[in-house]
């Protein structure tokens, strides 16, 4: 990724996030210059770049998915140029100056026609988000030529910043469809369950011959069953001060397949080790006492 500037506090900020920079020269840096002299300049200061897309900063919803696509067109499907596009469904009219004599005619309408949105599929236009083209249609000049072909982005990832009224739009836009880089989803990694009070629920029942014992709910074997199938590794904790619970140990470590670990009165302390034998943060842990 290159960032072409001549303003050295974005020269900074491109280069604090692993971009290269390419210094424009002034030449090709004045408010009259057109993309297209930067590119050329920058083709020639770069002969090792074949295919280059030009990405506009007045795009902010841009995410990597569209380009990926994009360039493959390029390198899969033969087309010297792809350009991004979104579909419209606007009726356009012919302008008329002001003291004209001339009447309006409709330029993509039958007025005997009219058909309703749903019914029509509507115009494809430029969005300006990004251009992907060669070095040789460079070096003549164009950015779109020889076998040209456009990416179609849906309506809510074509915003384009051209006027100070688009910036209130492009940011709540942004918030909502922009790139915030690559997200890595918190899901659990790893579930600690209290035996006693979770999988029972506090009764102990008394036999005649003086055995204690205990009930365990079907419905949350199920539920432990369903979370390893998830990838969810599940460990159950006994207390050193609940025998009836520590003597369940190894029938409940048959029946659901889970590890069962003894805690002592401060739990931290006991499970710490086992997040850091496994490389977990307490964010991928969940806890059911």
């Amino acid at each position: 990724v290159w960032v072409s500037t001549d303003h050295d506090d974005i020269e900074k900020v491109a280069k604090s996030w692993g971009a290269k920079v390419h210094r424009r020269s002034p030449e090709v840096s004045r408010d009259s210059s057109t993309s297209l002299e930067t590119i050329q300049e920058f083709m020639r200061l770069n002969p090792e770049v074949d295919v280059m897309c030009n990405i506009q900063a007045t795009s902010p919803c841009l995410h990597p998915f569209h380009v990926k696509e994009a360039l493959e067109m390029i390198t899969l499907q033969g087309f010297d140029s792809v350009f991004s596009v979104v579909r419209r469904h606007q009726f356009r009219w012919q302008e008329v100056k002001k003291g004209s004599a001339e009447f309006t005619t409709p330029l993509n309408l039958d007025t005997s026609k009219r058909p309703r949105r749903q019914d029509w599929d509507g115009e494809l236009c430029e969005n300006g988000s990004f251009y992907f083209t060669t070095r040789d249609l460079v070096n003549e000049g164009l950015l779109q030529g020889g076998k040209v072909a456009y990416y179609e982005m849906h309506p809510e990832y074509s915003v384009d910043i051209d006027v100070d009224i688009d910036w209130p739009v492009a940011e709540q836009r942004v918030l909502r469809y922009g790139y915030f880089g690559r997200n890595t989803p918190e899901v659990v990694r790893l579930m600690f369950c209290n035996v006693s009070g979770c999988l029972t629920d506090g009764r102990i029942f008394l036999a005649v011959s003086g055995e204690e014992m205990v009930s365990i709910n079907t419905r949350d074997t199920t539920g432990i069953h369903m979370l390893q199938r998830e990838e969810v590794e599940v460990v159950l904790l006994t207390s050193s001060e609940d025998p009836v619970a520590q003597s369940l140990a190894d029938k409940l470590a048959k029946r659901t397949g889970c590890q069962v670990m003894q805690v002592g009165e401060e739990p931290l302390n006991d499970l710490k080790p086992m997040l850091a034998q496994r490389k977990l943060l307490w964010k991928d842990v969940a806890y059911m006492g």
